[in-house]
């Protein structure tokens, strides 16, 4: 499970160290002055976060801090498992929709080769199309999932196909520009999800009723370890019969798990420990054959692997794009320890047991024993497939109920990630709709710890807490398409209820409880209840899982505390404000909704979690969206952010070893988009 992008983001608390100096140090009087300016401009030179802006889209990049303190073994596996990630890039791409591949290497294709007017308005809009494509891994919004728009003509794509030679079929020329496979993932209620779902995990025929019967009849070895059946698998009809086309070496994507596998054979050579490398032998042996059982042994070992500075997140993993929660989308994240956050934060791993022993879950579920929640902050080194150029904040993995309980599970903030958000944004959106006066300042002074204590009881607390009770199935096939967002939802939770808690400042992480609290309640209503808003065209409903859970978490409560007037609706000078009157009844209204959201889990009840869901997270309030997007008409910063990767490269000697890893920047967002369709190009387009 992951915390998703935020909208408006805090800027996370840095320690800033100063510049001393040596007192026995003598006077350069001969120094020139130029060479002091020169000196001077150096010093507070700053990193440039933002690379470009296109459509609703600001393409930033981040640092890794602490590399050049990395041994050059363990530089050595950062890169390994960086080109490990890159290689199963295209994955991603097929799995988001059949056609994909062929419209970006068409669409790269004129754009490299194409010499008429590169200054007409209609090439533009194709350079931003592409971008758009470039950002979303395909033709589908990476966060609506609708399909994008070409704001250039068929006549003027005609033009360019003809000019540079490019040749695509009828069906792929069509499904750029009609309205075939509208949504990548289809969410509504009362359709069949499955089959208006243009993501690549079904065959044309497949429905619904197809799904769910067909993992029916699967029956685990051990129904206490239940198997991830469906996660590494696409399901086709063939002469109207229902199988798996898995993937693996020799099967579906094989050519790329190859070289995955290549790349993972040499990290685990130069792993840092034997429980690392262990765990590395495993995910190679599940690439090779597929089995789902090796995929646990693995998820296993791996999360009992917590020593050393280098991890990563690597495989088939979140299942946010399959409409029924089965399949999982490829995606990798390097990362590299930050230790003196990690161990800042380490206390709240420590004290897990206090906070489960303390929810206001039923007893029956509630872990007796909370087992093995590690928490690093850490520094991305490079993501690919389903986290990137989008990427998430923080991660809590393996996603297998039985292995949380029974042997834990790791949680990760993604700390340089958050930084480099924090640093290319603005107040300006915030001033526009925050209530009042105190309620900004809340923000500016607080919210930036807020943001960062939420993440962190999300994915350490959150995701860990709570059990199923005894004979209840999988999330996924109890509460099926609701799944994603009612577990978002409920460690959303857990940490709204214990953000308001005395006890985070026993454990030294708040100077402030109280106003921390009341910074991040402000901030999540405010998100849920209007300003996530702007990321939606006027008319559409929600449809992404965490814009859903925040949107429910946020209704009900609102509607829960009308009576005492909890939260208020303000309209001032024809602008909507909601204002929190009572934070201490909002906690207890936050802690009612978790107690529920977790029965309707532990319980497998699904008819409750459709209507938690449809009630209070789908539909729109229209007006208030026509508001805020015209509100929000002022601001020229975009509502999504992404990121390219540093580079990593190599320095050899003349036997071809390795003797140093260079960490660069690319030049730029298209840069880097054509060196990775060149370098990373393993899979063969679909026409």
């Amino acid at each position: 499970m992951r915390l998703d992008r935020i909208f408006f983001f805090a800027a996370i608390v840095t320690l800033m160290i100063g510049c001393k100096k040596d007192p026995n140090a003598k006077d350069q009087v001969d120094q020139t002055e130029e060479k002091q300016e020169q000196k001077q401009e150096k010093t507070v030179q700053k990193f440039d976060y933002v690379v470009e802006q296109f459509a609703d889209i600001k393409v930033l990049r981040y640092q890794i801090p602490g590399w050049e303190n990395l041994t050059l073994k363990e530089q050595k596996l950062v890169y390994y498992l960086t080109q490990a990630g890159l290689s199963g890039r295209d994955i991603m791409w097929d799995q988001n929709y059949r056609y994909n591949l062929t419209i970006r290497k068409a669409l790269e294709k004129i754009y490299t080769s194409y010499e008429g007017d590169k200054n007409a308005t209609e090439w533009k809009t194709f350079e931003t199309y592409l971008k758009r494509v470039w950002f979303s891994n395909g033709i589908h919004h990476h966060y609506s999932n609708g399909k994008i728009k070409p704001e250039f003509s068929k006549d003027y794509f005609s033009s360019l196909l003809a000019a540079t030679g490019v040749e695509v079929s009828k069906d792929v020329y069509e499904v750029i520009f009609n309205d075939k496979d509208a949504k990548k993932v289809n969410q509504a209620k009362g359709v069949d999800n499955v089959a208006l779902s243009a993501v690549n995990f079904y065959g044309p025929e497949v429905t619904n009723d197809d799904v769910t019967s067909f993992y029916a009849k699967k029956k685990s070895p051990d129904a206490t370890k239940p198997l991830s059946y469906g996660l590494n698998s696409q399901l086709v009809k063939e002469n109207g019969e229902l199988k798996e086309r898995v993937y693996k070496s020799g099967g579906l994507y094989g050519a790329a798990i190859d070289e995955i596998i290549k790349w993972l054979e040499k990290a685990q050579e130069v792993a840092e420990n034997k429980a690392q490398g262990d765990a590395l032998g495993l995910l190679i042996q599940y690439y090779k054959t597929g089995d789902l059982q090796t995929w646990d042994d693995y998820n296993v070992a791996w999360t009992a692997a917590t020593e050393g500075n280098i991890d990563y997140i690597n495989s088939f993993i979140e299942v946010y794009n399959d409409p029924l929660g089965y399949r999982g989308s490829y995606e990798t994240v390097v990362q590299i320890k930050d230790f003196d956050m990690s161990k800042k934060m380490s206390v709240l791993s420590e004290n897990a047991q206090w906070f489960e022993d303390n929810s206001p879950l039923m007893d029956a579920h509630k872990k007796d024993s909370v087992v093995g929640v590690s928490y690093k902050v850490v520094a991305v080194a490079g993501e690919a497939g389903d986290a990137s150029p989008s990427t998430p904040i923080g991660v809590n993995l393996p996603n297998a109920n039985w292995i949380r309980a029974a042997v834990g599970s790791k949680s990760v903030s993604l700390g340089n990630i958050i930084e480099a958000y924090s640093n290319a944004g603005g107040s300006g959106r915030l001033k526009e709709f925050v209530h009042d006066k105190e309620e900004f300042e809340l923000e500016e002074k607080y919210g930036q710890l807020a943001d960062k204590l939420h993440t962190a009881l999300h994915e350490v607390i959150g995701h860990a807490s709570g059990q199923l009770n005894p004979g209840v199935g999988e999330t996924k096939e109890t509460l099926k398409n609701y799944a994603s967002t009612m577990e978002e939802g409920r460690a959303d939770l857990v940490g709204l209820y214990y953000l308001m808690d005395p006890k985070l400042q026993e454990l030294e992480l708040v100077e402030d409880w109280e106003k921390t609290g009341k910074a991040a309640y402000d901030g999540y209503i405010r998100n849920g209840l209007m300003t996530q808003l702007i990321r939606l065209s006027l008319g559409d409903e929600v449809e992404e899982a965490h814009m859903r859970n925040r949107q429910w978490v946020s209704g009900w409560a609102f509607e829960q505390g009308k009576k005492d007037n909890v939260i208020e609706k303000v309209t001032r000078e024809g602008k909507t404000y909601f204002n929190i009157n009572d934070y201490t009844k909002l906690r207890e209204i936050f802690g009612r909704l978790l107690r529920e959201t977790q029965r309707i889990k532990s319980e497998g009840d699904y008819k409750a979690a459709e209507a938690l869901v449809e009630g209070y997270g789908v539909k729109v309030d229209q007006a208030i969206h026509a508001e805020v997007l015209k509100r929000n008409e002022q601001f020229t910063s975009a509502p999504y952010s992404g990121f390219v990767n540093p580079v990593l490269v190599p320095e050899t000697n003349e036997k071809g070893e390795i003797t140093k890893i260079n960490v660069t920047q690319p030049k730029g967002f298209v840069t880097q988009m054509l060196e990775y369709s060149k370098n990373y190009n393993f899979l063969p387009e679909v026409n």
